[in-house]
Order: C-alpha cells, then structure tokens, then sequence
C-alpha cells in the first residue's frame, strides 16, 4: 500500500486514475470516513488568508481518531508525503494545507465526542477537535447552564485549531487562555498512535501539543473546563482618543481582583472616520445604537482607542446590576 501511493505522489495521471485510486486507498487504509480529490476549488486548497491557493493530493473527511491515526501512520512510512489538519480554515499563511499531500478536515468529527463530566465538585465537557466553539458553548448553556471560562471572539472556529495556538480572549486576563483552562486531550501524533495525555500524564506531550501549532500532534479530543453561565450580561464600550488614558484604564481594570472589575476585559483600535468596517460605524453593539462623532476631541487623532467590558452576573446576585453599572460608569467618567 506505501509503495501504491508512492507512485500516485509522483504520477500526474488523468484525474478518472485519480478517482480509481481514492477508492483503492479508502480500501486499503479501512476508513471508516471518505476521502476526495484535492481538487484546486475544493476547500482543502484555501484558506481564511487568501495568500496562497495549493492543490493537495486528496482531502480526507474522517470518521473518527481512529481514520486520522491510520492517515497520519501511512504517511509517516511514505516518503514525501505531508499531512495537514484543517479545522475550520482560518490559517492565514497556508498552515492548514498540504500540497500534493493529504488534508485532513477535522470538522468532520464535531460530532464524535460531547459529554459533560462533573468531577470532584467541578464540571468538565468533553468535546471533539474538530467541533466548533460557537456549537460547544451553545450547547452546554442551553442543556447544563455551564460555559467554558475562557473563549475566542471570533467562535467560528475548532476546539483542536485553538488550543494548537492558545485561545485569547477578554477572559485571559482571569483565567488564562483557552490553553489554561484543558485538563486532557486525545492525541495522534506524527507517528500514528492515538495517545491520551494530561498535565499527570504523557505530561510532555500535553504541554507540546497545547499552543504547539500542530507541530507535535493532531487534537481529537480535548476536556475543558467550565463554570456556571451568567443569568444576564452587561456590555459595555468605552471610545478614548489618548493612547496613554486607554492603557491606563485597561491595566487599572485586569489587575483587580474577581468580584471588584468586570468579567471580560479587552481593547481594540479602530479609525477615525465613518468607514463601515473599519471606522465609527464598526463599534456600536446593535443596529439601534450609533456613535456620535460630535463627542470626539478636536485634538483625536486619525485612530480612536475601545475598551470593550462586560460584568456578569445572576438574577440572584446583590447588589444589582444597575447599581454595579452606575459605578462603573462613574469609574469611566
């Protein structure tokens, strides 16, 4: 079987020899998943970069860990033969391609693997590489009312493609990125074996693979760490026209303790003109809501400064969130 692909590497057959060998080699490796032609328009040969388009041999969608480890095992006896994982393709440099080699889709195992595991008085949700944020934390509100404790902004996007960077967001500052806050994965590495490992266990794996760029393993599984989801949120945006006010606020807020700062802490820069996407137009929270330049220093200038905070609370929490909000309004002003 290596040497029968070998010569499919090297061979530049008609696309119909291709389409006889994608059976062959499904055969052959027993997947349990299927495998396409990497075809130029195919998703496997972009990504959310744009900078480059690649053509891989073939895209396989696997059915498990089970398929990604035989993928991964083959090409490691094959010469010359690279594999990529593809999480939802949100590489910028052509990470998640492979050309003339194989691409695994990941999110074609967002499915395998959802379980909720209360643990020592603490809640753990085990999930595919593969599945995406938005769907992990859907639904572990909607079924448990659990939330993972820290996230991405953007949460379009794999469990396993995350934690192979690190998961930054407005929660980092309290709980660390994403890559804090897993207690296990599953594990294929570049030889094949599917391995379990943890902070006690296969230790140095762990630890590689997390924030490893894909590097040292592909993520099947993770556990994650939750908490209990807030009742309700308030969200709130504050527009500064001095750098130094801006990081001064922003350093005063995540250096405070829980309970006296809000739960989400982050800054972003954005243009000082009405460009839809990248000026005024691109900070308010909702449709209803429209900055109003007219309160912009005369001395801004050509970029403005956002402090982007949110307080969480509970309907049982005291004192109110009004009454929080009015605080946090007069800290701000």
């Amino acid at each position: 079987m290596i040497a029968y692909l070998g010569r499919i590497v090297h061979d530049n057959d008609a696309e119909s020899k291709l389409d006889d060998d994608v059976s062959s080699i499904s055969k052959s490796l027993d997947l349990q998943g299927s495998i396409e032609n990497g075809d130029v328009s195919s998703l496997a040969s972009k990504d959310f970069g744009g900078l480059y388009s690649v053509k891989p041999l073939f895209l396989i969608k696997p059915s498990g860990a089970e398929d990604i480890s035989r993928v991964v095992k083959l090409a490691s006896r094959t010469s010359n033969l690279t594999v990529a994982a593809r999480g939802n393709g949100h590489s910028i440099n052509g990470q998640a391609m492979a050309e003339g080699g194989l691409v695994i889709d990941m999110c074609s195992t967002e499915k395998n693997h959802f379980e909720f595991l209360p643990i020592n008085g603490s809640h753990y949700i085990d999930v595919s590489g593969g599945a995406l944020w938005e769907d992990v934390l859907t639904r572990c509100v909607s079924r448990y009312g659990y939330a993972p404790r820290s996230w991405t902004d953007y949460l379009s996007l794999t469990v396993g493609g995350t934690l192979s960077n690190a998961g930054v967001s407005g929660q980092a500052f309290r709980y660390g990125p994403q890559t804090s806050n897993v207690t296990e994965l599953e594990v294929v590495t570049g030889k094949g074996e599917l391995t379990v490992c943890s902070e006690t266990l296969n230790s140095e794996l762990f630890f590689g693979v997390l924030g490893g760029l894909g590097q040292f393993g592909i993520i099947t599984r993770a556990r994650i760490k939750l908490q209990q989801a807030p009742d309700m949120v308030r969200w709130i945006r504050v527009v500064y026209s001095e750098f130094e006010e801006f990081t001064r606020d922003a350093e005063f807020l995540v250096t405070q303790k829980e309970g006296e700062s809000f739960d989400y802490v982050e800054g972003f820069v954005f243009c000082n003109n009405d460009d839809p996407f990248n000026g005024w137009p691109s900070v308010p929270l909702d449709p209803g809501h429209e900055f109003n330049p007219t309160h912009i220093s005369q001395t801004a200038g050509s970029v403005l400064y956002c402090l982007e905070v949110a307080f969480h609370y509970r309907n049982s929490d005291h004192p109110t969130v009004d009454t929080v909000t009015i605080f946090f309004f007069w800290f701000f002003h």
